[in-house]
């Protein structure tokens, strides 16, 4: 037999005492914390994404940066 009690400060939030699994009630709400919870993993992807193009155009700069002081010092 499952036995719910509620969340504290979060209306039509229980928890299945039993299992500890968090339930929903309110179908529109459950819908929206989920939205809202995908589009945070959206925009964490991104957040890395762009952290990893940095560090490849750092990179990319250092190897550029390297070639040109070898051209400059052939030259001399």
């Amino acid at each position: 037999m499952n036995e719910f009690q509620p969340i504290q400060d979060k209306d039509g939030w229980w928890k299945d005492i039993t299992s500890g699994a968090i339930n929903c009630s309110d179908k529109n709400r459950y819908e929206k914390y989920m939205k809202i919870y995908h589009a945070d993993l959206e925009e964490e992807k991104k957040k890395i994404a762009l952290q990893n193009d940095v560090s490849e155009l750092k990179s990319e700069m250092s190897d550029i940066k390297a070639l040109l002081l070898t051209l400059v010092q052939d030259k001399k």
